[in-house]
């Protein structure tokens, strides 16, 4: 059992700064690399963008209900609220599709621990994983360290026609990432 709230942000967490990491970001070309979904099918988010506009919001990990976070999480600047963030995307997953966005999660978690989360959290649209590092590395998305695991960095990405059309970083707070989206996608 945790001892703590999977599901809400404590009031105290540190923000993160614009440490420039994504500053190379808009217009790059998205790399054709495949991803496994938590739907059993490979993405290929470069050829995903050529359909029409993808976002992909990037997030450390989520959290399991059942284990405390690594020592230290909740000081990490950006680290805390993966949950929050994803039941955001979840809940305005219909209005995000009727402006013609697919919506993606992302991170450096196995498959298999996604899926449990997506089930859990009901989401309505495939998180992916890039376990082995390869697309955050042909993308050079910004990363940090914890415990011996490499994470992403919180950034949302908005892509079309196989380039980035914009970035969000640092994403903060979690918990309010896809409404800054739809804001942006409305103006």
């Amino acid at each position: 059992m945790r001892s703590d709230d999977l599901y809400s942000l404590p009031k105290d967490l540190p923000v993160p700064t614009d440490d420039g990491a994504a500053g190379h970001l808009p217009h790059a070309m998205v790399p054709p690399i495949g991803l496994p979904s938590t739907r059993g099918r490979t993405v290929v988010l470069a050829d995903e963008s050529q359909r029409g506009r993808v976002v992909v919001y990037a997030y450390p990990r989520t959290g399991e209900p059942d284990k405390d976070p690594p020592p230290g999480w909740d000081s990490v600047p950006g680290a805390r609220g993966c949950t929050p963030q994803s039941c955001g995307f979840r809940d305005l997953h219909a209005e995000l599709t009727a402006r013609g966005v697919t919506v993606y999660g992302l991170s450096t978690q196995t498959t298999a621990y996604q899926q449990e989360m997506a089930n859990r959290l009901h989401l309505p649209f495939e998180v992916l994983s890039d376990a082995s590092l390869r697309f955050a590395r042909a993308l050079k998305l910004p990363t940090f360290e914890v415990v011996g695991m490499t994470l992403l960095k919180r950034l949302t990405l908005v892509l079309s026609r196989g380039e980035v059309e914009h970035v969000f970083y640092p994403v903060f707070p979690p918990d309010q990432s896809a409404s800054a989206v739809l804001a942006w996608l409305r103006g």
